[in-house]
């Protein structure tokens, strides 16, 4: 425990402005006694650390190492209450609640008719923003204050109470069950990715339709209509349907549009919306709608109703520089991507504690495609590895099978090819420990296991061999899902028509922009 708020307190300090800091240094001095207090003296220390040192600590700090977990706790006590009256982090959820600690501390006093008041007011700014577990509270507290004191003010007040909380309590509930169905569904397709047959996709059917509780859409509000639309989303997305994924991208983002004052409360909802629209085009193959979407995004960004905090920031980066290199995959433009990926690793570095894990590794596996369309393909090698190599990381298995699928085609086209019979067979093992061995992957070992016995002067027919089989499955449900990954059959065909596979995809994109 004491490692873990070491941990918490040196990376919340970290994490502080120099607005932020000057604010603290101010509410600790408004009380004189506190101006030389162990726990700002270690603060002070700790904000020049650049990592973590006990010994460093407790020299420059004069306290001893038995005192030391309890001035830690206090400090990251009195850091949370600064931030808290800092009016960045004033938004309206925070001043709902602070408004209902008010109440209930004038309840306490016995001074019920302040109370009443004050909860009446902050119960009708609840409902405004869609704060409806907050709205129960308030509710919850005036049954107990009018049980006590009958103010007889409104007629039928006990009625109409009652009332309230009933309505509340059913929204409430199908918001809980609407965010459970949401919640596991996105773990759902983190662990395995896309359905991979039949079966799997009447299973997360079934499952959906299962868990889905009855409601009237009319009856229900913004709060529930979000989680409703997140929960088809990833549905869609798991099985695939990607212009359902569209339509309900469009209904979460029309949503907001409906509720503006409410983009501020939701930000992080607000910009996953567009980022998922995105999302939806870049798999419908729709180009120039992306690209406008994508240049509506960045000018967001810059909106003032979207807070300019970390975990915004974090996001941003997220969500533009995926798009942007899913842009550059859309339009066939592979060549010069250093910079672009010197500008992802630098904000990986830096956002390392906000994103996590499995984010960090589909940024990987895109900058190996982009890679593999330039032609560098050590340096495709060299990203696919950081996923390969990652042992202790649970994510989507599809993702792992086909950087592996990946990596075998970068070795055989970097003529690093003297160990692709080792690497063909512990791919092989591979995909079968995962149950993810299918015809397209099936297709690919096989030929990559064959490379070695054909003869130079043969080669061009087993590439248009393979293509052909390829082609038979660009359209099957859950065989094309190994081409959203890799466009495999461009790049047969560019061996075929001995072309980089940059301009045949290219040239691909600008037959559908026609």
């Amino acid at each position: 425990m004491t490692n873990d708020l070491t941990d918490n307190l040196f990376s919340l300090i970290k994490s502080l402005s120099p607005s932020e800091k000057r604010q603290f240094s101010l509410y600790v001095g408004r009380i004189g006694v506190n101006t030389d207090s162990k726990f700002l003296n270690l603060f002070k220390v700790m904000t020049k650390l650049k990592k973590y040192n006990e010994k460093e600590i407790l020299l420059k700090t004069k306290i001893s190492k038995q005192q030391l977990s309890n001035v830690k706790a206090h400090l990251y006590k009195q850091i949370l209450i600064s931030l808290r009256l800092n009016p960045a982090h004033q938004s309206i959820p925070v001043q709902i609640r602070e408004q209902f600690d008010f109440a209930y501390i004038l309840y306490r006093k016995g001074l019920y008719k302040q109370s009443l008041k004050l909860l009446d007011k902050i119960k009708a700014q609840a409902l405004e923003y869609e704060e409806k577990n907050l709205a129960y509270e308030i509710l919850e507290l005036e049954k107990i204050i009018e049980s006590q004191y009958i103010t007889r003010s409104i007629e039928n007040r006990a009625e109409s109470l009652i009332q309230q909380t009933r309505d509340l309590s059913d929204l409430n509930l199908i918001s809980s069950k609407l965010s459970n169905l949401s919640l596991q569904l996105y773990a759902i397709f983190l662990k395995m990715g896309y359905a991979r047959t039949q079966e799997e996709a009447e299973s997360i059917r079934n499952y959906f339709y299962q868990n889905l509780p009855e409601y009237q859409i009319k009856n229900i509000g913004f709060r529930e209509k979000l989680w409703l639309y997140k929960a088809h989303l990833w549905f869609s997305f798991i099985t695939q349907d990607f212009l359902a994924c569209y339509r309900y991208s469009m209904k979460w983002i029309d949503l907001f549009n409906e509720h503006k004052h409410l983009v501020p409360i939701h930000p992080v909802s607000y910009l996953k919306g567009n980022h998922y629209l995105l999302e939806s085009l870049f798999y419908l193959n729709h180009t120039k709608l992306f690209e406008k979407t994508l240049k509506n995004l960045e000018g967001m960004l810059k909106d003032a109703k979207i807070p300019d905090d970390d975990n915004i920031k974090a996001l941003a980066f997220l969500y533009l520089y995926s798009n942007k290199l899913n842009l550059r995959f859309m339009q066939g433009d592979f060549a010069n991507g250093d910079e672009l990926v010197e500008k992802i690793q630098k904000r990986i570095k830096k956002y390392k504690d906000r994103i996590d894990e499995h984010h960090i590794m589909v940024f990987y596996y895109k900058i190996a495609c982009l890679y593999f369309g330039d032609g560098n393909n050590k340096k495709c090698i060299e990203f696919l590895n950081k996923i390969i190599n990652n042992k202790s990381l649970e994510m989507r298995e599809d993702l792992m099978c086909f950087a592996r699928i990946l990596s075998l085609v970068a070795h055989y086209e970097a003529g690093l090819d003297y160990h692709l019979d080792r690497l063909v067979k512990s791919t092989y093992k591979f995909l079968i420990k995962m149950n993810d061995l299918h015809e397209v992957q099936k297709e690919m070992i096989r030929f990559l296991r064959n490379l070695s016995e054909v003869s130079p002067l043969e080669i061009k027919d087993e590439f248009k061999r393979l293509h052909s089989k390829l082609k038979e499955y660009e359209d099957h449900p859950y065989e094309r899902r190994a081409f959203l990954y890799l466009d495999i059959i461009s790049w047969l065909e560019s061996k075929i028509q001995n072309r980089p596979v940059a301009d045949v995809i290219a040239e691909k994109v600008a037959l559908v922009s026609r």
